[in-house]
């Protein structure tokens, strides 16, 4: 198992807040606390990124926010000015979830063309694209994957947290696996600890989102993990 410093640790983890009954001020703790550890980013709802940009201005944390969540099903044109409104209110990373039903369908090109126009919509911001692995077979993933790769994504990334079941790490070392060494993998949904935090890196996660970030920061603490 890798060994990571605090600093390492915390550069990992998109402090995550997508509770649709989220209060302002819960954002604020959110955006404190991430500043605080500094954490990669904050990863909030669209509504919230304007919010999440005036509190964390003066410092390195990245607001990222969602686009087409939780379920994926937007229209391509809704999916595109979600991004471009993102742009406009902050967010310098998107996470955007793929149209399910249409990889169920094995219609790949929708996929396809659906990430390009949200890519240039993106600009040079990072994007990463959830694929809500739950739902996919293992070759759906494998495909999944290489249309992201190929329409420019960042990211791949597992899931939304808001689907029957969240990260693993078979499926984040086939995504490893199924991408080249440009796209890093995003391990999301279920990541409470700082052990299942470790298992997502061993197995190759480069990210990691999660609401937990706090109580993982202070394990890593109580452990004895350097600075």
């Amino acid at each position: 198992m890798l060994r990571l410093t605090q600093s390492a640790l915390a550069a990992l983890i998109d402090h995550t807040l997508l509770k649709p009954d989220a209060k302002q001020e819960e954002i604020e703790k959110l955006c404190l606390e991430a500043a605080q550890f500094n954490f990669a980013s904050v990863c909030v709802e669209p509504y919230r990124v304007a919010q999440a940009a005036q509190h964390l201005k003066d410092t390195p944390v990245k607001v990222g926010t969602v686009i087409g969540f939780p379920l994926g099903a937007n229209r391509m044109e809704i999916k595109t000015l979600e991004t471009v409104r993102a742009l406009a209110d902050g967010a310098h990373e998107i996470d955007v979830v793929i149209n399910i039903g249409a990889a169920r369908d094995g219609n790949w090109r929708l996929i396809a063309d659906e990430l390009t126009n949200v890519r240039k919509a993106a600009r040079d911001r990072v994007m990463k694209v959830i694929l809500e692995t739950c739902f996919l077979t293992r070759q759906e993933i494998i495909e999944g994957c290489k249309i992201c790769e190929d329409a420019g994504a960042d990211f791949v990334k597992t899931s939304t947290g808001f689907g029957p079941d969240g990260a693993t790490t078979e499926w984040v070392s086939l995504m490893r696996k199924s991408v080249s060494e440009r796209i890093g993998v995003k391990a999301s949904g279920g990541v409470r600890d700082l052990a299942t935090l470790m298992k997502m890196v061993d197995a190759g996660a480069t990210r990691i989102g999660t609401s937990s970030g706090v109580h993982i920061m202070n394990q890593a603490v109580q452990e004895g993990l350097h600075r």
